[in-house]
């Protein structure tokens, strides 16, 4: 069994990181930390666990093997370092840092101690990803022009229920996050894009706030590729019924997906708009999650890897620096 430690309940995907490590045969929650006692302590009550108080006593407790990290951003390059140097594996939310220079330092320490990291970038699991990364790499859409990721929901939206948005408030702290909409949710598209358009060549991005946040809520972001392809990165906080969509054109064909609906149209099909049937979709693959456990249990490197998750905080950083210095950032 992985003895293994929740550290933070700060983060909004806390809870359910926690549920899947409970139904996982292969771990055993033991520890609750939190930079909150107060939170913490009522987490590890409903979850029957010990509280501690002090972190580095996690650390330090050689029946710990592993850490699921949830904490808030700023936090995230201390804690992951310290347990790599104690030789905890670790499973944590998006992203690895805020800077590319932290980011490539954990990875440093991580190799270094020989422990296996796990960043949580669920949509490279997803079927419809996994159907477009084949659909690129068959050439069946010829050379690759343009990419188009967007997600976003209405959490910052005021309503009757909510007069603040449904987020946590705490979201909006850029100390705490390192930014806003676009290095917590656009994640999904940056991770996305990089692994369908390649190495990447510059960033130009642009943040806004629709309410009166001090980090953005609405951003984009124009990534170029050294193919020469561009990526249009679109994410926020502030769009009610916006569904998820990618969309990958290219000079033989288009692939369009929209929440569930999948269509391709390229001059190597038949003629017209074409859905995969049930055989063509790859099925889902094993979650971030369970891909970490085999590693550890079984050495099987995971298909997420350790450059997705340098490459999600260097477009990150990139965007950060554009928007802040207006201007383009070659990488």
């Amino acid at each position: 069994m992985i003895r293994t430690a929740l550290l933070s309940k700060w983060h909004v995907h806390a809870q359910e990181y926690a549920e899947e490590a409970i139904q996982n045969e292969h771990i055993t929650l033991t520890h609750v930390w939190d930079e909150q006692k107060e939170r913490g302590q009522a987490w590890a009550d409903e979850l029957g666990l010990s509280f501690e108080e002090e972190i580095d006593n996690i650390f330090r407790n050689t029946e710990i093997d592993a850490v699921i990290v949830a904490s808030p951003t700023s936090m995230h390059t201390e804690i992951i370092t310290k347990a790599a140097k104690h030789g905890k594996h670790v499973f944590t939310e998006k992203v690895l840092a805020e800077t590319e220079a932290d980011a490539a330092a954990i990875l440093q320490e991580v190799e270094r101690h020989g422990v296996k990291l796990m960043v949580s970038l669920p949509r490279l699991t997803a079927d419809y990803y996994l159907y477009t990364q084949q659909v690129v790499d068959k050439g069946l859409l010829g050379r690759l022009t343009t990419i188009r990721c967007r997600v976003a929901h209405n959490g910052s939206v005021p309503t009757e229920q909510h007069p603040n948005g449904w987020l946590p408030k705490h979201f909006y702290n850029k100390e705490l996050c390192g930014g806003g909409a676009f290095i917590d949710l656009g994640a999904h598209p940056i991770y996305l894009s990089n692994c369908l358009g390649g190495q990447v060549k510059a960033v130009t991005a642009r943040f806004t706030q629709t309410f009166d946040h001090e980090v953005d809520d609405n951003s984009v972001a124009i990534v170029e590729y050294q193919s020469g392809a561009l990526g249009i990165l679109e994410t926020g906080f502030v769009s009610s019924g916006s569904p998820f969509q990618l969309e990958v054109y290219g000079t033989e064909g288009t692939l369009m997906i929209e929440d569930g609906i999948i269509r391709i149209r390229s001059i190597n099909l038949q003629e017209g708009w074409h859905s995969p049937s049930e055989e063509e979709l790859p099925k889902n693959a094993p979650s971030a999650m369970t891909q970490w456990v085999s590693e550890i249990r079984t050495g099987k490197k995971p298909d997420i890897s350790y450059q997705d998750a340098y490459l999600l905080t260097l477009i990150n950083d990139a965007a950060r620096r554009s928007n802040e210095e207006g201007r383009r950032i070659e990488i």
